[in-house]
């Protein structure tokens, strides 16, 4: 027998995929490095990137037409803009590695791109569990486990800017690599808002 559709639900899992698929190909991008492949690489991130706004369109065009929803209609839109705002911040990073013309890339820069992925993947966790939040045993702790991995980008971030400030003699390498590192860490902090939203609906309808 074919799963029920959850509206709404659904469609967010189905952003969450796209930004799984993002989060995935920055990485995979970041270890096996090419900058003479940069630019296809932009073309093809913006290509995953296009999904999610169609996805999103779709959403808000169904909305504008549909009375009753199966949460808030406020809560519907803060969490297709914050699945959004994952998938742009991710192509952003790639952006800004071919707008800087980035050449190598830093142990560093692979580790956040490794901590952005899963804290993609556990979110995409959580999104298959919300439309269960008033029995789900999971959820909540799917939420701590997003927010610990987020704390994890929050150190690093931390350490490696200051290195970078402390170690770094090249002006414009500290230039780029801090926004960089910006880029990655509001990748990071885009998951925990859409987290948060999670939270917010689930004490709502409790």
């Amino acid at each position: 027998m074919a799963k029920k559709k959850a509206p709404y639900f659904d469609d967010f899992v189905e952003m969450m995929e796209v930004s799984i698929q993002a989060a995935g190909f920055l990485q995979a991008t970041l270890l096996d490095f090419d900058p003479v492949e940069l630019e296809e690489k932009c073309e093809e991130m913006h290509e995953i990137e296009n999904k999610g706004d169609y996805l999103k369109h779709e959403m808000m065009n169904r909305l504008l037409k549909e009375f009753i929803t199966p949460i808030d209609r406020e809560d519907i839109v803060a969490m297709a803009g914050g699945l959004d705002d994952i998938t742009d911040k991710i192509e952003d990073v790639l952006l800004r590695l071919r707008m800087y013309n980035i050449t190598e890339i830093p142990e560093a820069a692979k580790t956040y791109a490794d901590i952005i992925n899963r804290a993609c993947e556990k979110l995409g966790e959580a999104m298959k569990e919300f439309s269960n939040f008033r029995k789900s045993t999971t959820l909540q702790g799917l939420i701590i486990e997003i927010n610990s991995i987020e704390e994890e980008g929050d150190r690093l971030y931390v350490e490696t800017v200051s290195g970078l400030f402390r170690e770094e003699k090249n002006p414009i390498a500290i230039t780029a690599w801090s926004k960089l590192f910006d880029l990655m860490e509001d990748c990071c902090d885009c998951c925990e808002h859409v987290a948060d939203v999670i939270e917010v609906t689930m004490m709502k309808n409790s």
